[in-house]
């Protein structure tokens, strides 16, 4: 029983630092009224958060590899709790935005550390079970976010939504000592510091320009500026990690078409199954009239899917080749946002259950084999490099999908959060969403079927590049 102790270390932070990427969306008509918060604030609340985690997950893991990945682990740990409690006492939206900020970098050292820590702690079958049981927490933390949101929200208020994450850090810190020391893996060096502020700028000023475009339109000067100047910013990061010898991520690792294709299913799976979640929790609220916590059980199936199926995949899916269980799921996925489309006007919420059902399928099906896939594919000194790179992808999908789909919801409905605008208007951007969503999530299931190879190479060749000699399976125990 012991053995296990450090998967449920690692397993409650996932939860903990997964569940506040979505939490917020249902607690948004509250925490609105309380901060008077615009819905361009609301969106930072929840974006700044994922653009902190996704800017800072590449660091953190390459960092993570030069010095040890449970003292990071650690240090994450203790940055999100404090922040957490910085959220739940902030006095307005500013405060609140750069608390969710700092939430962000200790999730990242979380986040950044997960999935190398249970491949260096388990080995052969255990280490199946603990990424089906990692992924477990992976697919059904986000999923589960507005149906705990939704009873905090109702029965305690909205700042408990952040004050809840206290005792899960403490037992989570508790239990950290289990966990295997993950001696470092490269020598100790200096962090990318080029590589990092380049990476931040850039998905700061794309996402800002996309929240902005909501706001002010695609041909606002300050839009245009800060996507242009955020293009730029991701060629100097290009040309950064080219020119570094100890590059935070290499990028030599894109030429193997199974680790870039693994990037694009990462990013195509949160855009298209969890950014919608956003405005279908909105729609509940200010369309259909539902509670807080009504409007967060409605979206329990996806959560209930998802969890039930990715446990299960440890244990029955270990033979069975990654492109398979991730294509397969991306399509499913897409099958859901595409039943998405039965909502309409006159819709309650019955008419989103084979949308959340098909797509928490698709959501347990390819979770926990993206992370097992990765590290399969990379050498184990790229473990933590690898893990922050899925990871990173994996939450820019949805800080770059969030603002797309509110720019989207806003141009079909109008007033979204002040309950103005129309079922038909609310339901056409629904449709829009799930539309594009599903488009998304086609498209990368098929690239993961037609382009990610069962057999990939794991020897390194130099301190930076990647040779080709010994094959391992890319399958979920791999």
């Amino acid at each position: 029983m012991r053995k296990w102790l450090p998967l449920l270390a690692v397993s409650l932070s996932t939860l903990m630092l997964l569940i506040d990427i979505t939490i917020v969306s249902i607690a948004a008509p509250a925490l609105a009224r309380d901060l008077h918060a615009s819905f361009g604030a609301l969106q930072w609340t929840v974006d700044v958060y994922v653009l902190t985690l996704a800017a800072l997950l590449m660091a953190a893991g390459s960092f993570a590899d030069r010095i040890g990945h449970r003292r990071v682990f650690v240090a994450g740990l203790v940055v999100f709790a404090v922040a957490s409690l910085a959220c739940g006492l902030a006095p307005g939206t500013g405060a609140l935005i750069a608390a969710r900020g700092v939430q962000g970098l200790g999730a990242a050292a979380m986040y950044a550390t997960n999935a190398a820590l249970l491949g260096l702690t388990y080995s052969g079958r255990d280490r199946s079970v603990a990424f089906g049981i990692w992924g477990a927490a992976n697919g059904a933390a986000a999923a589960a976010g507005p149906i705990l949101g939704g009873i905090l929200t109702e029965h305690v208020g909205w700042r408990s939504i952040f004050l809840v994450n206290l005792p899960v850090a403490v037992a989570a810190l508790l239990l950290a000592r289990y966990v295997n020391g993950a001696v470092a893996t490269r020598p100790a060096g200096r962090v990318d510091h080029p590589g990092v502020v380049s990476f931040t700028a850039a998905a700061t000023l794309l996402v800002y320009g996309l929240i902005r475009a909501g706001d002010a339109g695609w041909t606002d000067p300050l839009t245009i500026g800060a996507l242009v100047l955020g293009g730029l910013a991701v060629l100097v990061f290009v040309l950064v990690e080219r020119w570094n010898t100890a590059p935070m991520l290499d990028l030599r690792l894109f030429r193997r078409a199974s680790f870039s294709v693994l990037m694009f299913g990462a990013a195509a799976l949160t855009a298209s199954a969890f950014a919608g979640l956003v405005f279908v929790s909105v729609w509940a609220q200010t369309v259909l009239r539902l509670d807080a916590m009504d409007a967060g059980l409605v979206l329990a199936p996806m959560a209930v899917v998802a969890f039930v199926v990715a446990g299960a995949g440890g244990r029955l899916l270990h033979a069975v080749p990654a492109r398979y269980s991730i294509g397969v799921g991306l399509l499913l996925i897409g099958a859901g946002d595409a039943l998405g489309l039965l909502v309409g006007p006159d819709s309650g919420w019955p008419a989103l259950m084979p949308f959340l059902v098909v797509g928490g399928l698709g959501v347990g099906l390819a979770t926990p084999v993206i992370a097992s896939a990765t590290l399969a594919v990379v050498p184990p000194a790229r473990a933590g490099m690898a893990n922050g790179a899925s990871n990173t992808f994996r939450q820019l999908g949805y800080a770059l999908a969030l603002p797309v789909f509110a720019t989207v919801l806003a141009g079909a409905s109008g007033d979204v959060l002040g309950g103005g605008a129309s079922p038909a208007a609310f339901a056409d951007g629904l449709d829009r969403i799930f539309a594009i969503g599903a488009i998304i999530a086609f498209a990368g299931g098929l690239a993961v079927l037609a382009l990610l190879r069962t057999t990939t190479v794991v020897r390194e060749s130099d301190d930076r590049g990647l040779t080709t000699e010994a094959a391992s399976p890319a399958s979920i125990g791999a």
